[in-house]
């Protein structure tokens, strides 16, 4: 039986990796000062950067423009400003998504005073057309609707049962790219399926440490068809469909009474 799809792992210690003090940072692609060829893009994905930041310090106002831009917040509590007059706290199962289109300038800053970090995903993705109007979205997904699931919490503008309003807890936040992303926080020994529709895949099992080596849930990836693989927390896996009837299995194998795994999947176009 020939797999369905075929799995290249990101193993999370071949990131690139930056410790600033204030900001301890890991790159899926390549970003600011790690460059590498072999990993620039994957389908409209151009950066998955897992962040933790400091409290009371963060990223002063800068300029984005043509990019989809979203923040997956783990842990703490993260200060979104913007030129488009937002101001908002995230906070954990927040998703704020940014369509910079023709240009915005933000800032994202830690503004906890307890000494609590941040822990989000900064995840940006090629539009599919330029010049958008920029706008801006939030969503929240408590970890019940996630819990042992997979919840939309990202689709393509146009999708079936796409909200367009500026907030909307649950539904998914609008982007334009070919892209749907969903999560899921996974107790060990439940599996789940997902048919892919798309013709590439992206998964990342979020770093509960900051180890570069990071401890944790195991999660095994398989086909059904004898194609499959295992992560550690941090680690990724490029994913390409090879049949428009592809189904993706998803384990959490780390053993009895072993942590939860919370895990992110973007079915892509090519």
């Amino acid at each position: 039986m020939c797999s369905t799809l075929h799995f290249v792992p990101r193993r999370s210690e071949e990131r690139g990796h930056a410790d600033h003090g204030w900001l301890k940072t890991y790159h899926t692609f390549s970003f600011a000062m790690y460059q590498d060829p072999k990993h620039q893009q994957y389908g409209p994905l151009r950066v998955i950067n897992e962040d933790r930041v400091s409290p009371l310090t963060g990223f002063g106002t800068h300029p984005h423009r043509e990019f989809e831009i979203f923040s997956y917040i783990v842990s703490g509590e993260l200060e979104h400003k913007d030129s488009m007059s937002n101001v908002e706290i995230l906070t954990r199962g927040d998703i704020q998504l940014t369509s910079a289109g023709t240009g915005i300038s933000h800032s994202e800053k830690n503004t906890n005073k307890h000494g609590v970090p941040v822990h989000f995903l900064q995840i940006w993705s090629i539009p599919s057309q330029s010049r958008l109007k920029p706008a801006y979205y939030t969503r929240h997904f408590t970890d019940e609707m996630k819990k042992d699931k997979w919840a939309r919490v990202v689709a393509s503008v146009d999708d079936e049962g796409v909200n367009k309003e500026r907030e909307g807890e649950g539904t998914p936040a609008p982007v334009h790219s070919g892209l749907t992303m969903y999560a899921t926080i996974l107790s060990s020994g439940k599996t789940l399926e997902k048919e892919l529709n798309r013709r590439k895949a992206y998964v990342h099992v979020i770093q509960t440490s900051s180890d570069k080596v990071a401890p944790g849930a195991k999660v095994k990836l398989s086909d059904g068809a004898g194609g499959e693989l295992v992560l550690g927390e941090g680690d990724g896996a490029y994913v390409a469909v090879n049949s428009s009837s592809a189904k993706l299995v998803v384990e959490n194998v780390s053993g009895s009474e072993g942590p939860t795994a919370e895990i992110l999947l973007f079915d892509m176009d090519a």
